[in-house]
């Protein structure tokens, strides 16, 4: 087996509880799930749009400390408090990716760490 690097980076929120924010194998990178709370820990106001894209800026920082990027996004697991904010936190992870359309699961779960809205965890390839 190849030798796992663990990814950390102080321009997103540290893990709250036992696991690495992103864990390098090979030329692929796998992040925890990232929910909207600031590089210093802080969960973002509570609406569906403003969570989201704090969630992105989280996981363009860590794919970034793994010398990577969302383009290089391959599989996203979306984990939702509530199906009904889809619509909302759809359109922000569409201005993420822009023209990139990584494959893609999406479920609703009873609550999230912090009850926030919405968690993201991303499978990305290396730069070439």
């Amino acid at each position: 087996m190849k030798e796992l690097q663990v990814i950390q980076t102080d321009r997103a929120p540290a893990a709250i509880g036992p696991y690495a924010q992103a864990i390098k194998v090979g030329n692929t990178v796998y992040t925890s799930g990232q929910i909207p709370l600031t590089a210093e820990g802080e969960l973002v106001e509570n609406d569906a749009a403003t969570q989201t894209r704090q969630v992105f800026e989280n996981l363009r920082a860590v794919l970034a400390a793994a010398g990577t990027s969302l383009s290089r996004v391959v599989k996203t697991t979306v984990f939702v408090s509530d199906l009904n904010d889809f619509g909302t936190i759809n359109e922000v992870y569409a201005e993420a990716f822009g023209l990139h359309r990584p494959a893609r699961s999406t479920v609703q779960v009873a609550r999230l760490p912090r009850d926030a809205k919405v968690e993201i965890e991303v499978i990305a390839s290396l730069e070439d």
